[in-house]
């Protein structure tokens, strides 16, 4: 609950602070006081945007501030989420500077207007003409069929299991993208380990391939050179090593006249032992070195399979090739097989889908059992409060799949004279219409639903007399359990209240300013006499002041 609001330099209140009844706290006063510019201030609490035209007075910051009890609205986990500091007893501070900078703090930790709009909607419901209201949306309808059809514990327990359900649902979805994914993959993996197991790369083979390639295509120059190679060094008739023979044999006649020649002699016949080698070398592979075209293609078209797999994986070996080879058996070992898991967790969700459609067929039936008492119940108040034609019906729709709530939804469908056709309440009902069928609705469910803080401004517009004592014994009902405030013209509605404020106007310095007075016993019955009558108040109108205060 909000335990008080403090407001300075705003709009056209310079300085004022004003604490809240836990139970209904009435604001009256002069038109054009300012009513309404407590609810403006109150509004930047709840996160609405900032205008530098709101500040009384331009050289100087606006600073709003409100303190709430927060004990009871459950609000640690937001607290956790948010890195805020809880404390029971929480202070909401808005401020504006003078060049238009905003700031927001809760418990003087600074946040974003999205933070502090997700706070204080849980603490205030600001009702206002024309503003947009829970009432129009449709979570907030179910909500209340649900509340009056005492769904609670069905409900948390349905809920509990639709979130594993969309757990297990997403858990599927991704299992059978990812068997789908490894089922893909698993082919092409073995489509290119199908490719290098056909190739049967060898390490090394590469370069063998080209030298063999090199010399098979150079053939006949080979042959043909080194045939003449030994043709010179042994079998023409001045063959090189026949003169080098000659050569030793004269040598080997004067070794024995010179010691120093016996080395020479040795180098000079080892060099014959050697070139009559190479002679035989020579010749042996001239007559195996042959053309071969056969051969040439066949090496030709390995090497042409190794050059394409290597472009195609992007690197320049044969040992890279086997590298990768290596890396997809690796990959196709990793892959196994989802299909049993997935069956098994499908088992698991269509089990879970029956039996939260069986609570969801539950929670529809309970709905549909209130329905007609709440129709009947909200046509019946809104006739006390001058409204006798209007017509209530919440129109149901089917899901196509289950949802958080079950598999239906629900539309208030509002008609508020005789012969108006039923439409959504957001089409067709007005803002004084729209007031008493908000009081009317949250009444009959205030104690089943934790609402908030209930703010109403001006819901007594167009009514007046018993139409507004009803109203006013609403007010006073639903203050029973929740805190409420309202704004009123209405004489009735202000003899309900646990707390009366008198807004009023004065001028300082030649500027009006709003001022704020909470009224004690004979001041209620001046304020109430004056709305009755005139100010000065008849004697007639006073003593009217204190029936009503007394009757409330």
């Amino acid at each position: 609950m909000i335990k008080s609001l403090q407001i300075r330099n705003y709009a056209i209140i310079e300085e004022l602070e004003m604490d809240f009844s836990q139970g209904l706290t009435i604001v009256t006063g002069e038109t054009g006081a300012g009513k309404s510019i407590l609810l403006g201030a109150l509004g930047l609490i709840m996160g609405k945007r900032a205008d530098i035209k709101s500040l009384y007075n331009l050289e100087n910051k606006c600073v709003v501030e409100a303190h709430f009890d927060v004990s009871r609205y459950g609000l640690k986990v937001f607290f956790e989420e948010n890195d805020l500091d809880y404390e029971d007893n929480m202070v909401i501070r808005r401020e504006i500077t003078p060049s238009g900078k905003s700031r927001a703090f809760v418990n003087d930790t600074p946040v974003t207007l999205n933070i502090l709009q997700g706070l204080s909607s849980t603490l205030v419901d600001l009702h206002q003409q024309f503003d947009n209201l829970d009432i129009h949306q449709v979570s907030f309808q179910l909500r209340l069929l649900d509340a009056l059809a005492d769904n609670k514990a069905l409900l948390n327990d349905y809920q509990h299991g639709f979130t594993q359900y969309q757990a297990r649902r997403r858990r599927l979805a991704e299992l059978t993208r990812r068997n789908d994914s490894a089922a893909k993959e698993l082919d092409f993996i073995n489509f290119q380990l199908e490719e290098f197991n056909a190739a049967g790369l060898k390490a090394g083979e590469q370069e063998e391939l080209e030298e063999e390639l090199t010399r098979l295509t150079n053939a006949e120059d080979i042959k043909k050179t080194l045939a003449a190679a030994f043709q010179q060094l042994s079998e023409s008739e001045v063959s090189v090593i026949n003169q080098l023979e000659e050569v030793a044999q004269a040598l080997k006649e004067i070794r024995k006249f010179d010691s120093r020649l016996e080395p020479f002699f040795e180098r000079f016949d080892g060099v014959l032992v050697e070139l009559n080698d190479l002679s035989q070398e020579f010749e042996g592979i001239a007559e195996e070195t042959e053309h071969d075209p056969e051969r040439i293609m066949e090496v030709q078209q390995r090497l042409d399979m190794v050059y394409r797999l290597q472009n195609k994986h992007q690197v320049a070996s044969v040992e890279e090739l086997l590298k990768i080879q290596e890396g997809l058996q690796r990959q196709l070992d990793d892959i196994g097989d989802l299909s049993s898991e997935i069956a098994a967790l499908d088992k698991e969700v269509r089990h879970q889908e029956e039996a939260l459609k069986t609570q969801a067929e539950e929670l529809s039936r309970r709905r549909h059992a209130v329905v007609a008492g709440f129709e009947n119940k909200v046509e019946r108040m809104l006739a006390e409060l001058a409204m006798e034609h209007a017509r209530i019906k919440a129109e149901f729709t089917l899901l196509d799949e289950l949802g958080p709530t079950g598999f239906e939804e629900v539309n208030f469908l509002f008609a508020a004279n005789m012969g108006s056709r039923l439409q959504l309440i957001r089409d067709v009902a007005s803002g004084g219409e729209l007031s008493r069928l908000t009081l009317v609705v949250k009444s009959l469910v205030a104690s089943a639903i934790p609402l908030p803080t209930l703010i109403f401004d001006e819901i007594d517009t167009g009514i007046s007399g018993d139409v507004a004592l009803k109203m006013g014994n609403i007010l006073r009902k639903l203050s029973n359990e929740h805190q409420v405030v309202s704004i009123t013209h209405s004489p009735q509605i202000a003899s309900k209240a646990d707390v009366h404020y008198f807004v009023y106007k004065r001028i300082k310095e030649d500027r009006t300013i709003t001022k704020l007075r909470k009224l004690e016993l004979d001041e209620r019955i001046q304020a109430i006499a004056t709305m009755l009558s005139q100010s000065p108040p008849s004697d007639s109108a006073i003593a009217n002041a204190r029936e009503l205060l007394q009757a409330g």
